[in-house]
């Protein structure tokens, strides 16, 4: 147990570096691209507010919250919640970030399948995500001395691979939410080439927090899998 205990401490270790990694770049280049200032002059709420008018949507409103990409689209209340620099702010960065969140309301909107799904999974999710690392170990733990553990260890398996679903499900998501952004940047001459490039630098770091997520999940799932298996010989 205690060498499966440091080969977990090992490879999260691992995970969490690539992680913290991709997030400073993410950092970087949207620190670079706030000094992108916008040539149209409008801010992140006012590029949110049109282009939720563009698309006929009319009952999500657009607010700021506190806190440093905090920015998210809540489906529950219909909310483009915007940190306050991207809110308040006239720049590439947060042109970026508001049309990308409005990407969400639009698949909302929608029904966008990916969306759908991911909507559905979050309540199983939630709990499994708590649940599932102490149920692996305790059934690992188990496993030395009774039946039952290998039992109880499955079951935690299976609770951490809805959230690497999860993960895997996400990413459709957050790239078609870009998509639908820098594609109405584009098409509405919104920003200029310049400060487009800007734009898709940015959501191609953003999404890249993802997929290092989705990639780590699935790492983590393959080691708890070969562990659990292998001490059922």
């Amino acid at each position: 147990m205690l060498g499966g205990s440091m080969g977990y401490l090992i490879l999260g270790g691992l995970i969490t570096f690539i992680s913290g990694l991709v997030s400073s770049k993410l950092k970087s280049k949207f620190k670079h691209y706030s000094g992108l200032h916008l040539q149209n002059g409008m801010s992140g709420a006012e590029i949110a507010e049109k282009m939720l008018a563009d698309n006929g949507i009319t009952d999500v409103q657009v607010i700021s919250v506190k806190g440093q990409l905090t920015d998210h689209y809540n489906p529950r209340d219909k909310t483009v919640n915007l940190s306050e620099v991207v809110y308040n702010e006239r720049n590439a960065a947060a042109a970026a970030v508001s049309a990308h969140e409005v990407g969400h309301a639009i698949q909302h909107a929608t029904a966008y399948s990916w969306l759908t799904m991911r909507s559905k999974l979050v309540p199983v999710v939630n709990l499994a995500s708590k649940a599932s690392t102490y149920v692996i170990m305790g059934g690992l733990a188990l496993m030395a001395a009774t039946a039952i553990g290998g039992t109880v260890a499955l079951i935690g398996l299976g609770l951490y691979a809805m959230g690497t679903l999860f993960s895997f499900v996400t990413l459709p998501v957050e790239y078609d939410a870009s998509n639908r952004a820098l594609a109405w940047l584009e098409n509405e001459n919104m920003v200029t080439q310049e400060e487009l490039a800007g734009s898709k630098d940015a959501l191609k770091w953003a999404a890249r927090t993802y997929v290092v997520a989705a990639i780590g999940s699935l790492a983590t799932l393959l080691y708890f899998a070969v562990k659990i298996l292998g001490n059922r010989r």
